[in-house]
This record gives structure tokens, C-alpha cells and sequence, in this order.
């Protein structure tokens, strides 16, 4: 009789999780229950996971419904009948279409129509009639006759345990609806009566209708799916690449052998050899040789439109990756741990992170969906935070805004009155539940069953279909992913080999890939020691510059390392600051365990990539590989509550304790653990970043200004527009503002001029863009303004946008006669004239007696400034008031460590945080830029960061001591004003 029960998976509807759910029907003695809920599936395979695990017999199916109007239920009789549950359901959401009053023939399914949407026709013989509590009395007078015995069913829904639930259940319905609690319409909500009542008192609730709950059982009864879970060695992705298992594993051993010639030349080493035996071998006896194969498919593809790639994560640690140019990193050169990516033991396949440029991601995602039909986006639960609910709860209760953000930041709800404190109580409730479907960052899904046999699919406007379910139970039922990204930074690498051709056509040819020579190069070494990677892909952060510089890197392994020490786990564990200790002092390394120093001997004993863990697990507690494993994946905070989790980590201190190693240096190393392996790179990963680091560094090294106008065309990456254009001045650009004339939408460079694009210009439309550059090309250049006008259908307030940017510089005109002129044309027209090509055109306006105006002192700056966001000039220039001749540039803090000193910056970027101490407290790094170009960092310690606020972009002026840690550099502020601009006046 439990046909229509809802878990928090309803979004905005329901209250309980799957588990909870179950939980409830525990306590009243239930043992069949049909999961159902509304228009989504994605609580189905964790639900169907804990109903298997308890020995609940598994009912699926989905509660159609037009927002909360009820048209049908169906129930899946088996795995088929889910399959094509899920097949109409994402039809309908793929159309967008609602849900029709009646369902359709759906195969192994039962249907079941509430007693107020039920057909009037003949049903078929796999629907039914659904009488809740509140219906009886109708359906005895009205209905009862209408529809056979047999054809009803009891029909209690189930969304909530308590009256909190339902009160909860309102608010997500009125957040839903954007309306006031007041206002929310019955028809939009549940009722109170639907809760999980035990059998006893449905049997008295039906007691005169006992027949409607026999038919309910009967229907349960029928109903059963079963899904595999956590099978060692059974996977769910596609079984075969070819269709024939040997097969598959001929061709990988094919590319394998392919690559040795492209990769070593043939030049093989016992190593290679034995090495690449032994991939193979586990890789096949996992049953992995598919995943190999497709991954090599989608990166040749990309090869073959020229695309640049980066196949990192933990298989970057397979020679077999490396030989099919999935990977860049050879793991015998930096002896990669292959166990982390592979183990004989091992359930799920490896991990490929593939990026490709943002550009060609999408371009690359629909060649996988056209080449495998089982294929769809990985979906992803967005949860609400309590913070948000504050304000969702405060606003569908009528609150005002000011009050609402007073309440976001309460800590003591006791001095609240009723309304506010039931606020923050509820959104206590609400917080973690989940509030929609979205989609996986990177995951793709291609499975040897069709998708809907796991679950429903939805249509978002990337326009690929997406799974209802995520990664962590698609893990669980056998489903693994593939990882598609799309970053940045291969997209500035591709665009500055483009524009070193249009700019430089006699520069010397060069392969973008010949790491080994990017490698040994003085430049990128001189770069990486001074730190001096603006622009560079994962090393130009204040923090990763600092870091390059207190580990002196000037090679490829320190810059791996580099790239893993920076990550969040390590230097929180404070293991980073251990790692700098003992590479700078070697006697340090002293201090390390005999059996750590073993392992991690190339890391001084410090725990630094996600394969210590392993080796630590494995080397010093004696956990299996496969144990270890766990333990890595079980440092993210869902995977902790499982109990294999809680076991392996009785099992690593048991071990220990017999091994005889203390309880405190046993505790010490599981903090280390359990601070960092969620958050460490794998060493492979580290080493493909650092191979796109190399890239970046090496064209930043010999080609600055076409690196730096790439980055700005692809939006850069830490820092800003601004600041990337004055790094190409400190390399000799001269950079100028668009011209209509001579500017693109995006950047360009013409010899060492950069002239900005006009998308960067804030607030011009892009259609004033399009219209002025297809003109331009097809016509010629502009002779002058009212020309321009005459051939651009343009408006009033974007002729204003270009005269105020400089556009119209070469008329030799000052803007304000410019100004004068565009009002005379085009008076207060707000819309784009048409082009009209008019007989008589503006011809006149130039018999128009202009006022003579002279410009005014930086008006071109600060018009820069609110038109690009920067000034073209030194920012230093707009000062009100001399800077005087006691303040230092950043290049003297080496022979002032120790004194006190006086430096302007302008602010470039900050960064808040929190001390580690006693008392936690807030401080904050900045980053500034000294009267030469140059940056610096400042630390502003709890006192000075309470004292002395940031208070926006501008030139501060600091005070403070300058401080050394490890080589770098920076000042410790005890007090800073912001200085003033001049104003802009007519004089």
C-alpha cells in the first residue's frame, strides 16, 4: 500500500533521504515500499543500494506530476520496465513539455491515475485507480461502480515523518514558487496526512475497503528491480571496444608497440620493457582495455583537428597512457608510482583528466556522444547552504533585506524574536538538502546498457543529455567516468603559436611539445627561479611564486613537486613548510622516521603526492594495496561515513600498534594523512601541470607579447586584464586603446604596439561591434567621424562609448569636439540608426561652428577607466599629491630585511584568511604593483589587517618591516592609507 513515497530527491518537495526513508519504514515494520518521486530519478540507485543492503525488496518508479498536480504514478515491475519509466520521463523533460493527463503504454510497468485524474475510458490492464484517505467517501458514492474492485488500490502518500517535515516541506514549496509563505496555494503543497503511518492504522483506515490494500500488496508485490553494487571487477561501462574482448587487447598491445617507436625511438631499456609487460598484463586482467581504448580515441581525435590537450590525473602514471599520447609524462623518468593508477586489486577503472581548451571541449564532448550511444553528461546534486536558506526562508517569510543579512550572520539565535529565530532553526533543517540537478564539472558517462536503465536523463542548456544520478553512487552501481575539461590555458598556448605566425613570420620554427628542450632551457630556468611566471599556467599565483622561490625550483622535478606542495591538504598539515625546511637544510632531514625516510626518500620523508599515502599505508601500516587505495578515497568527507572506511582505519592503527610504532607518531601520520590525501595531487598530475607549465613558461620566455595577448584574449587566469597588459610593457609593448580603425573584438599585436579589442570595451553592444568591423572589411577604413556615422548604424550612446575609449583618435579631434558632433547627428537618439546610405549623409555637420575645448588633464585616464576599468597610463600618474623621495621599489627589499620601511602599491590582489592559532583570528596577503611595474607581496597580520582595511582598487601607501622567509620576500605591514586620485576639473 506504499506506493508513493518521496525522499528529498523530490526536489523542493521532499524531506527525506532515501536512507531515512527506509529508516521509517523500519520502525513501523514495513518491508515493501515503492520509491516514486516527483519527475526525477536521482535518489533511485542510492535508494535501490540501502533497500539491498537491508533486504527490502527494491520498488522504482517516478510520480508524475505538473509541479505539485498529480497526473500518474508508475511503478516499474522490473529492471526493463525502470528502464522505460526513464525513457518517457526524459523524453518529456528533453521536449519540455508537461506531463499529459494520461500515460502512455509503458512496458513492464504498472500505472496508477489518482482518483481525480483517473480516465474515463476502459483502463488497460496495467493501470489502476488510486483511492487516498481523503477519497474513500467520494469514491464509495460516485465512483465506485465506475471502476471494478480490482482496479483500486489504496493510495497513501508518503513526503513526511513530522510536523516539522511538513513546515519544512512549505518553505521549500513557497522558495520554489518565489511567493510568501502566506501566499503559497494548497494546490502547490502536500498534505500534513501524507506521512509514513504503520500498517496497523492503514488497516484501519481502510477497514471498510480491506480489498484496496490487497490490491497495493499485490502490486508491490509484482514489482522488483536489482542493480549491482560494489562487485569486485564488474563494471557497467561499455564491456568492449571492438565487441571481442581478445581483440581489444591485440590493438591496445598494437598502440603500445606504436608508441614505443614515437615515444623512445625504438631505444628501449629493460625497464621499458619489463614495465610496459607489466601494464599490460593488469591492465587486461582488470578488464580496463576498453577504457584505454576510448580514452586514446577521443585524444586522437583531438589530434586530428588540432587540438591542444593535457591528459593528466592519476594516469599520468601509466607508461601504456604515455605510450598512446593520452599523457605527456614519460612515469619512467620520474618513476611514477603505477599502483596508484592501477592495482591487480583495484574495483573501478583508472583515472584520465583530459583538458582541452574551453574553446574545443565542446566540439570534443559531441564527438563522444556521436561516437558511443550509451552516453551522457554526469549529473551533480547542488545542496542548499544554510547562509542562502537564511535568506530564501526570509524572503518567502516576508523579512526585509537588511534584516535578513543581519540574520546570516547571527551566532546567537536566542536573542531573536519568534519569526527570525524559526528562520534560523529551519534553515538549520533545509541545509544540506538538496535543491537541483545539475551537472558534473567534467564527468562523461558511456555505458554498456542504455543510460535509462540506470536512471532518468534531463536536457540543460548545454544541450547534452545528463544522468539524474552522480558520480559517487554511479561509482557504486559500476559506472565510471570519463573526465572532459576545458581550461584556459591550452587555449593561450594555442593562440600564441597562432599569433607568433601573423606577427613574427621569420621567428624560428619550434615544436610545442619538445618538453626535454623547454626543460633544459636558461631562460624558463631564470624565469622559474626569480619567480616570474605572470601569465603561466598554475604557477603565476602570488602563493606558487613565493613557493618557487623558497625552493630555489629551476628544474622539472621541483616544479612537480612545486605543484603538489601548494595544494590546500599539504600546506594546511603543515608539511609544506617541513618540505622547504629539509630541501634548503639537508640536515633537517634528520628528523625523519628510518621507515619514512625509506619511502619517501626522493620527498625527505614528507608526504607530498596522493601515492604516499599509498606507499605509507602499504610500506609502513601493512594495509593491502587495495586497503590503501580505500584509504586515499576515503579521505573526501562523503566516503568517510562508510563503514569499509571506518574499518581500514581501525586496521591501520591496529598494525601499527603491532608493528610497535608509538601511538603519538602513528596519530602524527594519520593527521598527515587525513589533512591532505583529498587534497594532494597525484605525483602524475602534478608532472602533466608542470608540462603545460613548461609550455607556457618557454613562449613566455622567447615570445612575451604575443603570450600576453593571448592570455588577454582568453581572459587570462589569476590576475586581470590590466595587469597581464603591464606585463607586456615591462617586456616593451607600447599598448594602445581600440581604434576603430585598426581594432578587432579580441586583441591584437602588430609588431609591439597591442592594441586592446573591443571586447573589452564595457557596455558596448555586440552588434555596434559586428556592424563596424564587417563595414570596416568590406568598405575600407573610416575617413572620419561623421563618415563612420553615415556607414555604422550605430547609437547615440555607444558613438558616445567609442568617443570616450579614443576610438576616433586619428581625426586628430579632441573628444569634446567629438562629443559636440555626435550629439549634432544623431541629438538624443537612444536606438541604432539604420545604415541608410542617404544621399546627403552628415556632410553638413562639418560646417557646424564646434566650441574650441582643450582636454583636460588625464581625461583620457579616467576615461579609461570607466570604459576598459584600468588607465592606459601608470596608475601612479593620477596621484593628487607628489609621492616624495623616501619610498622604495620592491627591487631593494633583499638589502632591507629587517628595517622599516615606506613603498606605494597599487592593488593587484588579496587574499583573506584565518590564523591557525589559539584564538583564530583574520588576516590577509596582498599583492601590489611598485612605481616600476614590478610586484610584491605584504602580509597583514591580525592587528594591522583590524586597523588598516582594503578599501577598493587604488594606490595604498604602506609602512612596515621587510621580512625574508626562505629567500622570498615581502612586507610585513603595520599601517597603509589609500592615497587619492586628482580630480578631474576643467582648469
Amino acid at each position: 500500500m506504499y506506493l508513493n513515497c518521496h525522499s528529498y530527491y523530490s526536489y523542493k518537495y521532499g524531506t527525506m533521504s532515501p536512507k531515512e526513508l527506509l529508516e521509517e519504514a523500519e520502525k513501523h515494520g514495513v518491508t515493501r515500499l515503492a520509491l516514486t518521486d516527483i519527475n526525477s530519478t536521482s535518489g533511485s540507485l542510492y535508494y535501490a543500494m540501502e533497500a539491498q543492503n537491508q533486504g527490502v525488496q527494491t520498488v522504482l518508479g517516478v510520480d508524475f506530476r505538473n509541479s505539485a498536480d498529480q497526473k500518474f504514478i508508475a511503478l516499474a515491475k522490473t529492471n526493463y520496465g525502470f528502464q522505460k519509466i526513464n525513457e518517457y520521463l526524459s523524453q518529456l523533460q528533453a521536449l519540455k513539455i508537461d506531463v499529459p493527463d494520461e500515460a502512455p503504454e509503458i512496458e513492464d510497468a504498472f500505472i496508477i491515475y489518482p482518483l481525480f485524474n483517473a480516465p474515463t475510458r476502459k483502463l488497460r490492464l496495467n493501470e489502476f485507480v488510486g483511492i487516498t484517505p481523503s477519497d474513500k467517501r467520494t469514491w464509495a458514492l460516485k465512483n465506485k461502480t465506475q471502476f471494478s474492485e480490482a482496479k483500486c488500490v489504496a493510495l497513501q502518500s508518503v513526503t513526511f515523518r513530522t510536523k516539522r517535515d511538513f513546515n519544512t516541506h512549505r518553505l521549500l514549496r513557497a522558495i520554489d514558487k518565489n511567493v510568501l509563505l502566506s501566499q503559497l496555494k494548497t494546490s502547490e503543497q502536500g498534505l500534513q496526512e501524507h506521512q509514513f503511518l504503520s500498517q496497523e492504522i492503514e488497516k484501519n483506515t481502510y477497514e471498510l475497503y480491506p480489498h484496496l490494500i490487497e490490491n497495493a500488496n499485490r502490486l508491490l508485490e509484482q514489482c522488483s528491480v536489482h542493480f549491482d553494487f560494489n562487485l569486485k571487477g564488474k563494471t557497467q561501462n561499455k564491456e568492449s571496444f571492438t565487441g571481442n574482448a581478445a581483440s581489444d587487447f591485440d590493438m591496445l598491445k598494437q598502440m603500445a608497440n606504436e608508441g614505443l617507436a614515437y615515444r623512445f625511438n625504438n631505444q628501449l631499456t629493460p625497464e621499458i620493457t619489463t614495465r610496459l609487460e607489466m601494464e599490460l598484463r593488469v591492465i587486461n586482467q582488470c578488464g580496463f582495455v576498453p577504457y584505454f581504448l576510448i580514452n586514446q580515441t577521443i585524444v586522437n581525435y583531438a589530434r586530428s583537428k588540432g587540438y591542444f590537450y593535457v591528459g593528466r590525473g592519476s594516469g599520468s602514471n601509466s607508461l601504456v597512457a604515455y605510450l598512446l599520447r593520452i599523457t605527456n609524462v614519460n612515469p619512467i623518468e620520474l618513476d611514477l608510482y603505477f599502483e596508484r593508477f592501477i592495482n591487480p586489486n583495484r574495483k573501478s577503472p583508472p583515472d584520465f583528466d583530459i583538458d582541452f581548451s574551453w574553446r574545443d571541449r565542446n566540439d570534443v564532448t559531441k564527438f563522444i556522444f556521436d561516437t558511443y550511444p550509451n552516453t551522457a553528461l554526469l549529473g551533480s546534486y547542488i545542496t542548499f547552504q544554510q547562509k542562502s536558506v537564511i535568506r530564501e526562508i526570509g524572503k518567502v517569510l516576508g523579512l526585509p533585506a537588511d534584516e535578513i543579512k543581519k540574520l546570516q550572520h547571527t551566532d546567537d539565535p536566542s536573542q531573536l524574536d519568534e519569526i527570525t529565530r524559526l528562520t534560523v532553526l529551519y534553515s538549520r533543517f533545509i541545509h544540506g538538502l538538496p535543491s537541483h540537478l545539475s551537472i558534473h564539472s567534467s564527468g562523461i558517462i558511456i555505458t554498456e546498457k542504455p543510460i535509462h536503465y540506470f536512471g532518468a536523463t534531463s536536457m540543460p542548456p548545454k544541450g547534452f543529455p545528463t544522468a539524474h544520478f552522480d558520480m559517487h553512487i554511479a561509482e557504486d552501481v559500476g559506472i565510471h567516468k570519463y573526465d572532459i575539461l576545458g581550461q584556459r590555458g591550452l587555449g593561450k598556448i594555442k593562440d600564441t603559436l597562432q599569433i607568433i605566425k601573423t606577427n613574427q613570420p621569420s621567428a624560428p620554427d619550434f615544436d610545442i611539445d619538445d618538453i626535454d628542450r623547454f626543460k633544459k632551457d636558461e631562460k624558463v630556468k631564470s624565469l622559474l627561479r626569480k619567480g616570474d611566471s605572470i601569465g603561466c599556467f598554475y604557477v603565476e599565483s602570488p602563493a606558487m611564486r613565493g613557493l618557487m622561490k623558497k625552493l630555489e625550483v629551476d628544474d622539472y622535478k621541483g616544479l612537480v613537486a612545486a605543484s603538489s606542495i601548494i595544494r590546500p591538504g599539504v600546506s594546511q598539515s603543515g608539511m609544506m613548510q617541513e618540505y622547504i625546511k629539509r630541501h634548503r637544510t639537508p640536515s633537517a632531514r634528520a628528523a625523519t622516521h628510518p621507515v619514512l625516510g625509506e619511502i619517501l626518500n626522493e620527498t625527505y620523508g614528507v608526504m607530498v603526492y596522493q601515492e604516499d599515502v599509498l606507499k605509507v599505508a602499504h610500506y609502513f601500516a601493512g594495509l593491502t594495496l587495495e586497503e590503501s587505495d580505500l584509504l586515499r578515497r576515503g579521505m573526501s568527507w562523503k566516503f568517510r561515513e562508510r563503514v569499509e572506511f571506518v574499518e581500514v582505519k581501525d586496521k591501520f592503527f591496529n598494525n601499527c600498534d603491532a608493528k610497535g610504532y608509538p601511538i603519538t607518531l602513528t596519530k602524527e601520520i594519520w593527521r598527515q594523512i587525513e589533512s591532505f590525501a583529498n587534497y594532494a595531487f597525484a605525483k602524475g598530475h602534478s608532472a602533466s601541470y608542470a608540462v603545460e607549465s613548461y609550455q607556457s613558461l618557454f613562449l613566455k620566455a622567447y615570445y612575451p607579447l604575443e603570450y600576453m595577448v593571448a592570455t588577454v584574449n582568453n581572459f587570462g587566469g589569476f590576475y586581470s586584464t590590466e595587469h597581464y597588459l603591464q606585463e607586456a610593457r615591462l617586456n616593451g609593448a607600447k599598448v594602445s586603446s581600440p581604434c576603430v580603425n585598426t581594432a578587432e573584438i579580441q586583441t591584437i599585436i602588430r609588431g609591439k604596439e597591442i592594441i586592446i579589442g573591443f571586447q573589452h570595451v564595457k557596455n558596448l553592444e555586440a552588434h555596434t561591434i559586428t556592424h563596424l568591423i564587417k563595414e570596416r572589411r568590406e568598405n575600407g577604413a573610416f575617413e572620419n567621424i561623421e563618415n563612420f556615422v553615415d556607414r555604422v548604424p550605430v547609437s547615440l550612446e555607444m558613438l558616445i562609448i567609442l568617443i570616450r575609449t579614443n576610438a576616433f583618435r586619428f581625426t586628430k579631434k579632441t573628444k569634446s569636439a567629438l562629443l559636440w558632433k555626435a550629439h549634432f547627428m544623431l541629438g538624443s537618439d537612444k536606438k541604432a540608426l539604420s545604415n541608410t546610405n542617404s544621399l546627403f549623409g552628415h556632410g553638413n555637420i562639418k560646417k557646424v561652428d564646434v566650441p574650441s575645448l582643450e582636454p583636460m588633464d588625464f581625461e583620457d585616464a579616467y576615461d579609461e577607466i570607466e570604459q576598459l576599468g584600468f588607465p592606459l597610463c601608470s596608475p601612479f600618474d593620477l596621484l593628487e599629491h607628489s609621492v616624495g623621495d623616501n619610498s622604495i621599489f620592491s627591487d631593494d627589499f633583499p638589502d632591507l630585511v629587517g628595517k622599516n620601511v615606506r613603498i606605494l602599491g597599487y592593488l593587484v590582489h588579496r587574499k583573506r584568511t584565518t590564523t591557525r592559532w589559539r584564538y583564530p583570528q583574520q588576516m590577509m596577503f596582498g599583492t601590489f604593483m611598485d612605481m616600476k611595474g614590478k610586484f610584491y607581496d605584504s602580509v597583514h597580520f591580525p592587528p594591522s589587517f583590524r586597523q588598516y582595511k582594503i578599501t577598493g582598487k587604488g594606490i595604498y601607501e604602506l609602512f612596515g618591516k621587510i621580512s625574508s622567509d626562505n629567500g622570498h620576500h615581502s612586507i610585513e605591514v603595520e599601517k597603509m592609507e589609500k592615497l587619492p586620485y586628482q580630480k578631474l576639473v576643467v582648469t
